[in-house]
């Protein structure tokens, strides 16, 4: 049972573990006094909002409070004012110490970090193709203080595709956009912005909203809440649809973030998944994305239709990514050409030296993995034997998704000293080890904050592993 819901004093609605992230952003994570009494928090909390429950986090053994508290509103607005105006208060004059307030990190989801303002302060919508920016602008203004709206378009023609975002100064004003704005603007949370690819960011959203959608001219919203899932026979007209390594996942039970992963992980090579969230359906969407195209395309022919829970069929759909189709499938053919070579190596190891000469020799050599960043990272240097002993471990996260493998050694190995680089199954976190300790700050002074391959990395110092073993997630 979760330690933060087990151990709440008081409180007559208690929300179980479905509803504590319903509406989504509606439960506050505090950082209080270890003295700090339930009653002093529900009267400083309230004037907020409705507030469903209150529960302190305490010691198993002790029942000592740990000074860590959770909150649940009604209402997502009323969470974001109360974290907008208590974080950095003193709850009682007698308090020398300020109180932090987070929104509370969903229990679905698989990242560690902290809710950003970012991923709080922008909404999407869907809107008549008719709209310009000052009619989106004028029909949200009403809900607070707009910094930026804007239309996405099409690249080709320059026309609406009937989607937007208006992004707010407070994450209160959005969320009171989402719940009191019309029904039929469909209003979300976005997701969080890449700034250094806001163009193919609206791409993918605009890929994943149609594919919500189905197309244009249909008036539901789901193609497939016909009883006979029409938009999963063979001959529908999504099948000349771009081949890329993500998927689009939509079903009409909702799903957790561990059943997505569990599901999608039969097939090898999945790098990551992320459940999407739709306040005005009951419906499932998810994103996952592997890390070659084979693992995709066997995937999404493997498990579109696939009933989960028995009963519900799922519908699993390409999604552009951006990427070169006929480029995809020369990888995808590289990569059967190359498994093939290899089980000829391992039945005939006199054949070694001619597999050789296909990898390293002539004039194509062999390929390094392309980094694409504005920072100047060293040349590339050895990594240190695995036996060697681990002087320091950094503690990496990924957003929106972990890069592959490969790519992160060859980041990573550039500060030298190197033992080893690795994910975290269904986690968008990682850890590098490293020989030595000057090494590793060099890598946290180089990589932290910056993106590589349109992924911005946090990179910082891990704890000890007895400190992580005994550690939970701070929102649960």
């Amino acid at each position: 049972m979760d330690e933060a819901s087990s151990c709440g004093s008081g409180g007559g609605f208690r929300p179980g573990v479905d509803s504590l992230d319903e509406p989504p952003n509606s439960r506050i994570f505090l950082v209080i006094s270890k003295y700090t009494p339930e009653s002093v928090l529900r009267e400083r909390f309230s004037p907020f909002g409705e507030i469903q429950d209150i529960w302190v986090v305490r010691d198993k053994h002790t029942k000592e409070s740990k000074g860590i508290a959770f909150v649940k509103f009604a209402r997502s607005s009323q969470a974001c004012r109360a974290m907008e105006e208590m974080h950095g208060q003193c709850l009682s004059p007698s308090d020398s110490k300020p109180i932090k307030v987070f929104i509370a990190q969903a229990r679905s989801s698989g990242s560690h970090r902290d809710v950003e303002d970012e991923e709080l302060t922008r909404i999407f919508v869907m809107i008549p193709k008719s709209y310009t920016e000052e009619d989106l602008r004028d029909k949200f203004k009403v809900y607070g203080d707009i910094e930026y709206c804007s239309i996405i378009k099409n690249k080709s023609t320059g026309e609406s595709k009937g989607l937007g975002y208006v992004r707010y100064l407070k994450p209160s004003q959005a969320a009171q956009a989402i719940e009191n704005c019309d029904r039929s603007f469909r209003a979300i949370l976005a997701e969080p912005k890449n700034k250094a690819s806001e163009s193919s960011e609206q791409d993918y959203y605009s890929s994943m909203r149609q594919e919500a959608l189905g197309h244009e001219h249909r008036v539901n919203m789901f193609p497939f809440e016909q009883p006979e899932f029409p938009c999963f026979e063979k001959n529908d007209i999504r099948g000349q649809e771009t081949i890329s390594k993500r998927l689009s996942v939509v079903s009409r039970v909702p799903f957790t973030q561990e059943q997505l992963y569990s599901i999608f992980d039969i097939v090898p090579g999945l790098e990551y998944c992320e459940v999407q969230r739709d306040p005005y359906s009951n419906y499932g969407h998810g994103v996952v994305q592997y890390f070659n195209v084979a693992s995709a395309i066997y995937a999404k022919y493997k498990l579109h239709g696939f009933q989960y829970p028995p009963g519900n069929r799922i519908g699993v759909s390409f999604l552009d990514d951006g990427s070169n189709g006929t480029d995809l499938l020369r990888k995808m053919a590289t990569q059967m050409v190359a498994a093939q070579l290899a089980s000829m190596v391992w039945n005939n190891p006199g054949q070694q030296q001619f597999l050789a000469s296909l990898q390293f020799g002539g004039s194509s050599g062999s390929q390094l993995p392309q980094i694409q960043t504005d920072i100047v990272l060293p040349s590339c240097k050895k990594k240190a034997p695995p036996e060697t002993a681990v002087k320091e471990r950094l503690f990496i996260v990924f957003n929106p998704h972990p890069l592959p493998l490969d790519i992160l050694e060859d980041i990573f190995c550039r500060f030298g000293n190197l033992i080893e680089v690795y994910l975290v199954s269904g986690k968008n976190v990682g850890y590098a080890k490293y020989a030595d300790r000057t090494s590793a700050n060099d890598a946290i002074a180089t990589l932290h904050g910056k993106i590589l391959n349109g992924v911005r990395l946090k990179v910082m110092l891990a704890d000890s592993p007895r400190e992580e073993s005994n550690k939970r997630q701070r929102t649960y």
